[in-house]
């Protein structure tokens, strides 16, 4: 690291105003502080000091992902040689190895789009190239089915960084979750690519004779009885589904991890996975058809309900700030989920549009919380006086 330290002091000047390369200086910064520490320092005021900066926090979040990252690339593998009926005599290494092959190139290309985008905005601006694309360059691919286009891949994340954050001021003024972002306008833009029964396993696009189906989509066709998957596959994860969202197992190592560190907030992943309980046992009472009779708790292990509970309704930018707040905007995220996914069929996931709802009304959320606190602390003050 010390080499690595004296050769970027060496090419810092270059980067500098007045130097020749002054155009890249975001460029530079990015890749500076990814390596060590700034050596900015307050000399003035007072101001609260902390072990933890933004980048640490981030990539603790991409830490917490890693399970789910692992398990996805071997799961695509999995699922692929089980649907060509190919998996008999294939050793770890070699499922693992065309899952990584398959996944790797999306993460690529994801960081490559975003951060680009990211840097071009940064040195217009002269500001320093933000910490939260971090995450939002893992999440992108993790969401996304194994046998997405790459060009669609690239086009939804700069569509992500200019429409879901560059537009509102930059990281930390956007109001939707910017992965979402990506993930809604690829569902809306090519929706062939984003669902069906062809595109959650990797080579089924062209194949005729074999299905991806998920349990989603027997449940939405009325054919719940055809349902391969045991629960124990479904909290497993050796489903078909989005790259990194199969495992809830996967996904709650990654809670713990983010909750001991403190990085995520465990109210609203306590209010969604509630939210989402309660509405599929208030559904359950009708269950007039497979859908709204699928056990309650089933939901919350199926589709990308955990993965959103976890990662995405948990942004620290676009959820709910006051505490009060988390557990209404969890819970509304958890009740709205698993309505949409059961009461729309023509769109049995609904976890997505949810967390970008909820996303919308956090800030409204957050200015009634805050309201009710001075209408209390009001009257508590006139009761003393009085």
């Amino acid at each position: 690291m010390k080499a690595l330290r004296n050769y970027l002091d060496k090419i810092k000047p270059n980067f500098e105003k007045g130097g020749k390369l002054e155009n890249f200086h975001s460029a530079f910064d990015a890749v500076e502080t990814l390596f060590f520490v700034p050596d900015k320092v307050t000399t003035t005021g007072a101001h609260i000091r902390d072990s933890i900066d933004m980048k640490r926090t981030m990539i603790t979040v991409v830490l917490a992902m890693v399970p789910a990252l692992l398990f996805g690339m071997w799961n695509v593998g999995f699922q692929h040689f089980t649907a060509f009926g190919t998996i008999e005599g294939k050793t770890f290494m070699q499922i693992f190895g065309f899952g990584f092959l398959k996944v790797l190139p999306i993460i690529v290309v994801s960081y490559v789009a975003g951060l680009t985008t990211e840097i071009i905005f940064a040195q217009i601006r002269h500001h320093e190239v933000p910490e939260g694309f971090f995450v939002t360059g893992m999440l992108i691919p993790l969401i996304m089915p194994v046998d997405v286009p790459l060009w669609m891949v690239a086009v939804a994340t700069v569509f992500a960084v200019i429409i879901g954050v560059e537009v509102f001021g930059g990281s930390g003024m956007n109001i939707l979750n910017p992965a979402l972002t990506a993930r809604a306008f690829l569902f809306f833009a090519y929706p062939t690519e984003m669902s069906g029964d062809k595109v959650w396993i990797s080579g089924l696009k062209n194949v005729d004779g074999i299905s991806g189906e998920t349990i989603m989509g027997y449940a939405a066709q009325n054919k719940i009885a055809e349902n391969p998957y045991t629960p124990l596959d479904e909290f497993l994860g050796f489903i078909p589904g989005s790259i990194g969202e199969t495992s809830t197992l996967a996904i709650l190592i990654g809670a713990a991890i983010l909750i001991i560190s403190g990085v995520g907030s465990w109210k609203i992943i306590t209010s969604v996975f509630a939210g989402g309980l309660i509405m599929g046992l208030i559904l359950n009472l009708f269950a007039v058809n497979d859908y709204m009779g699928i056990p309650a708790w089933e939901h919350l292990i199926i589709g990308g309900f955990a993965f959103g509970a976890v990662f995405m309704a948990t942004d620290p930018v676009s959820a709910a700030q006051t505490e009060k707040g988390k557990w209404i905007y969890g819970f509304l995220i958890g009740i709205f989920a698993i309505l949409i996914r059961v009461l729309n069929p023509a769109y049995p996931e609904g976890v997505m549009l949810a967390i970008l709802l909820l996303n919308v009304f956090a800030p409204l959320i957050d200015h009634y919380v805050v309201e009710a606190n001075i209408k209390k602390r009001t009257k508590r003050l006139k009761a003393a006086q009085a």
